[in-house]
């Protein structure tokens, strides 16, 4: 490729006495011109793969001078060497994880997902004393926490210990959710006369207010500058967002079916 490029370019005499290509090399670093090295004549049209670099250095005494080349020299090895992975890398935090937590993380933080779900499970249950209310809420907690998870991994997005915050946030907010909707159906004594439409219009207002009031809380922690309170407020928004607009009606569908029932 050296060969091609130079073939045909003209030969110049440069300020030096020697002669060079009439193109020089241009190295960049990270988009950023950093260096550029005269082509001698004797490379021309010549395929090689020893091509050597060389340079002087200047300073008012010798040893400064010397001194001078050598610091040239490490820099053009510093630049040839980390030129060779053309990747920007911008860091957004630091998370230092113990070898036994980054071990054992997978497996402790799926554990506390089941007990939490459980735990939560059990509520619901003694709460309504009815399998079919305590069913649906539970398959609809778990497809919330599979859908969260399945954009997560869309977006290629790290679940970390923030996210993992987010997450049980928003699934304890959902859950919240479906309570206000079971409660504004099932059991609704002090508007016996409304019907279940209007009962269902009544839980969705509720849910929607409750919704936009902990998007605009997580808002400000997107633009917060640290990447622990980004995730975190992304998750939950992702998490709330994937209940409100999905599961929370999937929900009321169902217990639309169990009325008419």
């Amino acid at each position: 490729k050296q060969a091609a490029i130079t073939k045909d370019l003209d030969v110049i005499t440069g300020e030096d006495g020697y002669n060079y290509l009439s193109e020089k090399l241009v190295l960049f670093l990270d988009d950023v011109k950093v260096d550029e090295l005269n082509i001698g004549e004797d490379l021309k049209g010549r395929a090689v793969t020893d091509i050597q670099i060389s340079g002087g250095g200047q300073g008012t005494t010798q040893q400064e001078a010397l001194t001078n080349a050598l610091k040239n020299m490490k820099r053009m090895q510093t630049i040839l060497i980390t030129g060779s992975l053309p990747i920007k890398l911008d860091v957004e935090k630091t998370d230092t994880i113990s070898p036994v937590l980054g071990k054992d993380f997978v497996k402790n933080a799926l554990l506390m997902g089941i007990i939490a779900i459980i735990m939560v499970s059990l509520v619901i249950f003694f709460r309504y004393r009815m399998w079919k209310v305590s069913l649906p809420m539970l398959l609809t907690m778990l497809s919330e926490v599979t859908i969260v998870l399945g954009v997560a991994a869309l977006i290629q997005w790290n679940i970390d210990m923030a996210a993992i915050a987010g997450i049980i946030v928003s699934v304890g907010t959902g859950v919240d959710d479906q309570i206000v909707i079971a409660d504004e159906t099932l059991r609704g004594e002090s508007i016996k006369k409304l019907g279940w439409k209007e009962k269902l219009k009544r839980a969705f207002f509720i849910i929607m207010v409750a919704y936009f009031t902990s998007v605009a809380a997580m808002i400000p922690l997107l633009f917060a500058g640290a990447g622990l309170l980004k995730g975190f407020a992304l998750t939950t928004i992702l998490g709330i967002s994937v209940g409100v607009f999905i599961t929370r009606p999937a929900y009321a569908a169902i217990v639309e079916i169990l009325l008419h029932k």
